[in-house]
């Protein structure tokens, strides 16, 4: 059996000059998964987001992704997906560690965290 192609897993892709802004996740929920939102400031600036599920199964379902001005502003969208969480689940995203993996077809420059 082969490992299955990086490409359709990615929810975001961090190109050259861009770099990751933050990420946070849920605790494990049972049955549902974990709650994911990640940050990237773009080489113009602006910071792009996607927040999303990562299902038990190992697939991941984008639910919202969005564009702001500056990383002030990604407080406003963790805290209100924060309230919609609490209230449906019980739980709150925190700080989390994150990889990065080239893909296979992607040479890298340079240091990936």
């Amino acid at each position: 059996m082969t490992s299955p192609d990086p490409k359709p897993q990615a929810v975001m892709h961090i190109e050259k000059g861009e770099e990751v802004a933050g990420m946070w996740a849920t605790p494990q929920i049972p049955h549902v998964g974990v709650y994911k939102l990640i940050a990237k400031k773009r080489a113009d600036g602006k910071i792009e987001w996607v927040h999303f599920q990562h299902r038990p199964d190992g697939t991941r379902k984008v639910l919202f992704r969005g564009e702001l001005e500056s990383r002030a502003h990604v407080t406003d969208v963790l805290d209100g997906t924060n309230k919609t969480l609490t209230r449906v689940h019980g739980v709150v995203m925190q700080v989390a560690d994150f990889d990065m993996q080239p893909l296979a077809d992607r040479k890298t420059g340079g240091k990936v965290h």
